[in-house]
């Protein structure tokens, strides 16, 4: 077991509950996000970049929510002259600021994960500094879909929430504790809400293959949390036999090929009951299209 621990929230600043309903209001989130954004048109196979793509208004679109839900967290008025903000290339990239000040409230990390990605798993990197954060900011992540599955608006699932400093402190250690070759991590002098173009993340002296920062890899951390999400049904059957049953057109292959891996897929999920018989025969003939 880890040695890392939560840092407490000292309860005589105002910023422990505010904080408390942010998380609440995060929750809430997909219940009340709406998006003018309609995807129409796209090859199948192309999906596995929309994160890319659509990430960023993704994004953009959750911080309006949040803004809308003010009475979740800020149900007194006290925070009434604060709003929440989006900076796309500083850290966190969502902050909540009063009108006329600089200096942030509080901040959110705020990371898209499209439920269609190839790896089953969220792949984004954070790899900033605990120095970075301060013990009330979060680290946010949304998985997202489209209404149709391959097409339609997006739609929020569920999101993994966590202090932001937590997280920083247990990739670090699992980082330097997860071989005996393992190499150790250099940190940078920053402070919370670091300035545009300072050096603010944490850099792996071996990491050849860019793998630092990927936290979905930490054992304890998401992983319950990315398997309910990937058992999030899209028309009825479960994101991860979705993304299987894409990957078989996106790797190369003749028609027989294909044939064999998709029944083998169908073979392997007979214990999850969205995959039903009726399920399997209408996508057999999707396929003889």
């Amino acid at each position: 077991m880890s040695s890392i621990k939560h840092y407490n929230l000292p309860a005589d600043d105002k910023r422990t509950s505010l904080t408390e309903g942010v998380k609440s209001a995060l929750l809430a989130v997909p219940m009340h996000f709406m998006s003018s954004i309609n995807i129409t048109g796209i090859s199948a196979t192309d999906l596995f970049s929309m994160n890319t793509l659509l990430g960023g208004a993704i994004e953009d679109q959750t911080v309006a929510t949040l803004n809308a839900s003010r009475s979740v967290w800020d149900p007194e008025d006290a925070w009434s002259d604060c709003e929440f903000k989006r900076y796309s290339e500083s850290f966190p990239d969502v902050r909540l600021e009063r009108n006329g000040e600089s200096r942030p409230i509080i901040g959110i990390e705020l990371k898209g994960w499209y439920l269609l990605s190839k790896e089953e798993v969220p792949s984004f990197r954070f790899k900033a500094a605990a120095d970075a954060t301060t013990v009330w900011d979060i680290l946010a992540v949304f998985p997202w879909s489209l209404s149709n599955v391959i097409s339609g608006s997006p739609v929020l699932a569920a999101p993994f929430i966590e202090q932001a400093k937590y997280v920083a402190d247990l990739r670090t250690h699992y980082w330097e504790n997860r071989s005996p070759k393992a190499k150790l991590v250099r940190h940078p002098t920053t402070t919370p809400y670091p300035a545009p173009g300072t050096t603010y993340s944490d850099i792996a002296v071996d990491d050849g293959g860019n793998n630092f920062g990927r936290i979905a890899r930490i054992k304890g951390l998401m992983d319950d949390w990315v398997l309910n999400t990937m058992s999030t049904p899209l028309a009825g059957i479960s994101a991860r036999w979705w993304v299987r049953f894409l990957k078989l057109f996106d790797e190369r292959g003749d028609e027989e090929t294909i044939r064999k891996r998709f029944e083998q897929i169908a073979a392997a999920q007979k214990h999850d009951p969205a995959w039903t018989d009726e399920v399997v025969a209408h996508v057999r003939r999707l396929m003889e299209m």
